[in-house]
C-alpha cells in the first residue's frame, strides 16, 4: 500500500508518504503560504522515496474543519494531483487526526481536539480509542463558542489537543475537564495516514471529483442569495 496524505486546513502545511510500511512526514508551520509550500513538498517527499505519482494507490487529504482558505487549498490540490495521476482519494477529518496523534504520542483513550475557529468559537470533537486501537468518534463535530460548549461528559484521563485549547482553555475546561497536550496544535498528515489505511482496506476511498470539504461552520454568509 503507497498513500500519499496531505493538510493545508491550519497554519501548519503537512505531507506524508506511506511507502513499505512506513510513514515519513513533512510538517512545517507557514501562515498563508500553504499554496506555495504544499507541491514542494510533495515532490520532495515522493523524490526521496524514488516514487511517483501514478506508483501511489491513493491520495489522502485534511477535509477540515479548518481555514476555509486552507481547507479550500487542501483538497483543490488532492484533487489536481488525483485527477493527472487516475488515483482514488479519502479525506480525513483534522480533529480526529490530531485525536490520532494523542493516541500515538500518549497512548490516550480519550481525547477532546479543538481548533482555534476565530470568530471567538472552536472546532471540537471528542474521540476514544479502545484496546483494538481503532479511534472511534463519540461527539460530532461543531463550531461553538467555548463558553457556550455543552459538558462532555468524559470521565477519567482526557487528553485535550490543538489551538483551541491553547487560547480558551479555561472556557473548555468548564466543559470538559482534561490534560493539555501542548506539543500537539495542528493536524498531521503521517496521522491521517495511519487513519487512512483501513478506509483503503473496506474500499471507502472515492473518484476525485467526488472529494469535498468539511467546513463545519454555518456558511450562510458565503452564499449568494436567490436572485443576486
Amino acid at each position: 500500500m503507497k498513500l500519499l496524505a496531505l493538510d493545508t486546513s491550519t497554519e501548519a502545511c503537512s505531507v506524508a508518504l506511506l511507502h513499505q510500511n512506513t510513514i515519513i512526514a513533512l510538517d512545517e508551520v507557514c501562515p498563508q503560504q500553504h499554496s506555495k509550500r504544499v507541491l514542494p513538498m510533495i515532490d520532495s517527499i515522493l523524490a526521496d522515496a524514488g516514487l511517483s505519482l501514478h506508483a501511489l494507490d491513493g491520495i489522502v487529504f485534511g477535509r477540515g474543519p479548518g481555514s476555509f482558505t486552507g481547507v479550500r487549498i487542501g483538497v483543490s490540490v488532492a484533487q489536481g494531483l488525483a485527477f493527472g495521476a487516475d488515483l482514488p482519494v479519502y479525506g480525513i477529518s483534522t480533529l480526529a487526526a490530531m485525536a490520532q496523534a494523542a493516541v500515538r504520542l500518549y497512548q490516550a483513550r480519550q481525547i477532546v481536539a479543538a481548533i482555534d475557529a476565530r470568530m471567538a468559537e472552536v472546532y471540537l470533537a471528542s474521540f476514544s480509542c479502545d484496546s483494538d486501537g481503532v479511534l472511534r468518534q463519540l461527539s460530532a463535530e461543531q463550531a461553538v463558542k467555548p463558553e457556550q460548549l455543552s459538558p462532555l461528559g468524559l470521565t477519567g484521563e482526557v487528553i485535550a489537543v490543538g489551538t483551541g485549547w491553547q487560547t480558551y482553555a479555561n472556557a473548555l475546561q468548564q466543559a470538559q475537564q482534561a490534560r493539555i497536550a501542548n506539543d500537539i496544535l495542528y493536524p498531521s498528515a503521517q496521522d491521517m495516514l495511519s487513519l487512512a489505511q483501513i478506509a483503503y482496506v473496506q474500499g471507502l476511498f472515492v473518484s476525485a471529483d467526488q472529494a469535498e470539504p468539511v467546513y463545519v461552520r454555518d456558511e450562510v454568509s458565503w452564499k449568494k442569495l436567490p436572485g443576486r
